[in-house]
């Protein structure tokens, strides 16, 4: 039997030195490496990575990344002065105040935060470990 060992998300970028643009500047995240097929892999300083490549615009209506962050009050002041804009739901399960949905989970207060990255790919910004 097999054994994965190590998981991240791929996300499609319509332009992608833009996509690259925003994870750096934005996030905070270094290209680590770019493939001969037009791919850039990124990574955090905590080890997190994610893929982009070149492909048309997504279709996606739902969460295609979780960024898990240390300090999820500094992440939001932080990417709020850099002018990135926090997604507003008003759903049965999820009503965000001011871009933020704060949860109980086991006892234990939890936020979330939604936002897009330049190619419309919904990011997921929160204070939950797995």
């Amino acid at each position: 039997m097999f054994k994965i060992v190590e998981a991240y998300p791929s996300l499609p970028a319509v332009d992608l030195q833009r996509a690259k643009s925003f994870y750096q500047e934005k996030l905070g995240l270094k290209v680590v490496d770019e493939d001969d097929i037009g791919g850039a892999t990124l990574k955090g300083d905590g080890g997190a990575k994610l893929y982009l490549y070149q492909r048309g615009a997504t279709k996606a209506d739902h969460t295609a990344a979780a960024l898990v962050v240390d300090d999820f009050d500094a992440a939001v002041a932080d990417l709020r002065a850099k002018g990135v804009e926090f997604e507003e739901y008003d759903m049965p399960q999820l009503k965000t105040v001011n871009g933020i949905w704060t949860f109980q989970d086991r006892g234990t207060e939890h936020h979330l935060a939604f936002l897009k990255d330049t190619e419309g790919n919904i990011l997921g910004l929160s204070d939950i470990t797995v």
